[in-house]
């Protein structure tokens, strides 16, 4: 059937060109024309092309007969000039004809684009961040990072461990600049793996020190992180190399990890919970949680999204939201954290009004180097918590 299919496209390309054009098959689904003799201007050419690609476009946009069968496909076409007396080898028009075909798959597919030299200027520095990516992970180029996070009382009960990577020439870059990357290209595991080492070398290290022995450690887990087949040995292996107490770990999982395989999830969850490890699910509200997940879900803490956090003053939808989460949290048994509190107004409201359980933003602390948080916690210990209500 596969064959019939590129049979009928096939003929439909060359139905949509002149004598003197190409038409060819690279592979699998993927078909190159190429079109000749289109004058000297740059302009007038790419209106040809264009015209053709917009006829190519409404000729396979036509519904098939494959066998007994009716079947519709759409194309992304990608279009490029190339000759004009510019001297290139065939493979440098084909990348960018191959650049654009994928600019117009991400606008959506059944459509056409031309080639742009921002695309190359833009997959060039994608390129170029990805291998420094890499090499980052190869030079230990991460640190933690850590957010207090805090009763509504204000009193220090623990801390988010958040990745910063210290580029020796673009300095310290935040994970907004390459965790997406990092998760396109599978690097996430490997820096979530060290992400946990690093965490869990931490509490051990604090376990000795009376203001920082009790403190929860939470560490993000990607959902690319969390389904590879060896994770739970992995997080007990960094637990157990480290000497850590694996009842003050907590793994934040965000809703998007609940798409698909939701029984081996758990069966997850349970083996690490079974072993003290703790979860909170992260960013609750902004995806594809449901309630029938969250009573089977072996859950500690629910966190309150900051998109939310930061409406509670002006948006009664917003008031209604948090109230609703730290309502519902609490009627599973859950402890709420609310995330981006940086008000004494947002402060009050969740904690007075709304009773969340946890605070965790710029009100009582920005992510902080280890040494900042020692501090930061002996100035609590040294003054009283509701010096930590100030810091707006």
């Amino acid at each position: 059937m596969g064959d019939l299919l590129l049979q009928q496209v096939g003929q439909r390309l060359m139905g949509c060109v002149r004598a003197g054009d190409t038409v060819a098959r690279l592979g699998g689904d993927e078909f190159v024309v190429m079109l000749v003799s289109l004058g000297g201007e740059e302009s007038a050419a790419a209106n040809h092309a264009e015209v053709v690609g917009e006829k190519i476009l409404g000729a396979l946009n036509q519904s098939y007969q494959i066998g007994s069968h009716h079947h519709r496909s759409t194309p992304s076409i990608g279009v490029t000039l190339f000759g004009g007396g510019r001297q290139e080898q065939i493979e440098e028009p084909l990348k960018r004809a191959d650049l654009a075909m994928y600019q117009a798959k991400a606008a959506g597919r059944n459509t056409l684009r031309f080639f742009d030299p921002r695309m190359q200027a833009a997959v060039a520095d994608r390129l170029s961040l990805e291998l420094a990516l890499r090499e980052a992970l190869a030079q230990e180029e991460f640190l933690l990072v850590y957010q207090p996070q805090v009763t509504g009382e204000g009193r220090l009960m623990g801390v988010e461990a958040l990745v910063r990577w210290r580029h020796p020439k673009r300095g310290m870059v935040l994970p907004a600049h390459f965790i997406a990357l990092a998760e396109d290209t599978g690097l996430i595991v490997p820096l979530g793996h060290w992400v946990i080492r690093t965490a869990c070398a931490q509490m051990a290290a604090w376990a000795n020190q009376p203001l920082m022995s009790s403190l929860t450690m939470s560490v993000n887990v990607s959902a690319r992180q969390f389904r590879q087949s060896d994770f739970v040995e992995q997080v007990l292996a960094a637990i157990a190399d480290a000497g850590a107490n694996p009842r003050q770990l907590k793994l934040e999982l965000t809703e998007s990890l609940l798409v698909a395989n939701v029984e081996d999830i758990i069966a997850k969850m349970s083996r690490l919970k079974s072993h003290g490890v703790g979860f909170a699910l992260d960013d609750f509200g902004t995806g594809y949680s449901s309630l029938s997940y969250l009573s089977r879900l072996p859950l500690d803490q629910l966190k309150i999204d900051r998109s939310f956090v930061m409406g509670i003053e002006t948006s009664a939808h917003a008031v209604a939201i948090c109230a609703a989460t730290i309502s519902l949290a609490h009627s599973l048994g859950l402890k709420v954290v609310a995330e981006g509190v940086e008000t004494r107004a947002q402060h009050q409201l969740l904690h007075t009004v709304h009773r969340c359980d946890f605070i965790q933003g710029y009100l009582f602390g920005r992510p902080m180097p280890v040494s900042e948080l020692e501090v930061f916690a002996q100035d609590g210990q040294d003054t009283g918590p509701v010096a930590l209500t100030l810091l707006d």
